[in-house]
């Protein structure tokens, strides 16, 4: 986001009419994302809203990056999904807020859905054949068929929305507090929340995230860094440091923070870039040596 935030909870609530969401990719084991890979310790269960009291320092990861894509430097980027060849990007900022359906090879927008004015773009995820769309402020959730990114629905909820994804049975929801809560996809009702840890420090500022391998990725709102969080227990598991990424955008005098992830299933990819950037990456996650 582009000021600070509030912390108010997010719960969402029923629509009007039943309307089947959407939450970015899931999958059943990490392949060639974090290397090893960085799952949930056995025996571990979820930690409710209590702060999980953590035994060991997160790991450090790397990356390299595999190649890059040429992204609209335009693009206030909120929320990536990658399905099915097809890049899909929620934009930000009001009067500028978008849906997009993006070639990834070339970067051209191949459709784009405006929101009205007064809609500030946020997290995007797939659920099923629909997108959904998150707003900041405005309590109003959009839902569109993926093929056409014709509107099908919305609904209303109280307080901020930053970040979506799912795990295949719940939504996944971030504010921009230290919180991800866990949400019914039919009735929007919150099933449980847990408070991201990080050696019992709680983690602030929760922006995007993506769901890959059992693992919850979040951007940090003004930071270049990922964490990779155990979504059972709340703990940061893992950092990962994309400094680095700043040099190989080249020249970008708009580029503002890191922000938004997504992940090829079919090809085991990792995606990110940030708003405003020229160019969008796929990188491979390798542990810090030392």
């Amino acid at each position: 986001m582009g000021v600070r935030p509030s912390r108010r909870t997010v719960k969402l609530m029923r629509p009007g009419r039943a309307v089947t969401l959407v939450a970015a990719c899931w999958f059943c084991c990490w392949c060639g994302g974090l290397n090893p890979p960085v799952f949930a310790a056995a025996g571990e269960r979820a930690s409710g809203s209590a702060t999980t009291q953590q035994t060991s320092p997160a790991a450090r990861y790397d990356f390299t990056i595999v190649k890059s894509y040429p992204h609209d430097p335009e693009a206030f980027t909120q929320g990536l999904v990658f399905s099915n060849g097809i890049l899909y990007e929620s934009t930000g900022l009001h009067g500028k807020s978008s849906l997009r359906k993006v070639d990834l090879e070339t970067g051209v927008v191949l459709q784009l859905v405006p929101l009205a004015k007064d809609l500030f773009g946020e997290g995007l995820t797939l659920w099923r054949e629909q997108l959904i769309q998150l707003t900041w402020r405005s309590g109003v959730v959009l839902v569109y068929d993926r093929a056409t990114l014709q509107r099908v629905g919305e609904f209303q909820y109280p307080g901020e929305a930053w970040g979506l994804t799912h795990n295949g049975t719940s939504l996944i929801l971030s504010d921009g507090s230290a919180w991800l809560r866990f949400l019914d996809p039919d009735s929007f009702l919150e099933e449980r929340r847990i408070e991201v840890v990080d050696n019992g420090t709680p983690v602030r500022n929760l922006n995007a995230l993506a769901y890959i391998k059992g693992e919850v990725l979040a951007n940090i709102w003004q930071q270049d860094v990922v964490a990779v969080i155990d979504p059972a227990a709340g703990r940061v598991r893992a950092w990962v440091d994309l400094g680095r990424l700043r040099r190989a955008i080249g020249p970008a005098r708009k580029a503002e923070v890191l922000n938004g992830i997504a992940y090829d299933a079919a090809r085991d990819r990792i995606f990110v870039t940030g708003k405003c950037w020229p160019k969008l990456f796929e990188i491979k996650l390798v542990k810090s040596e030392g």
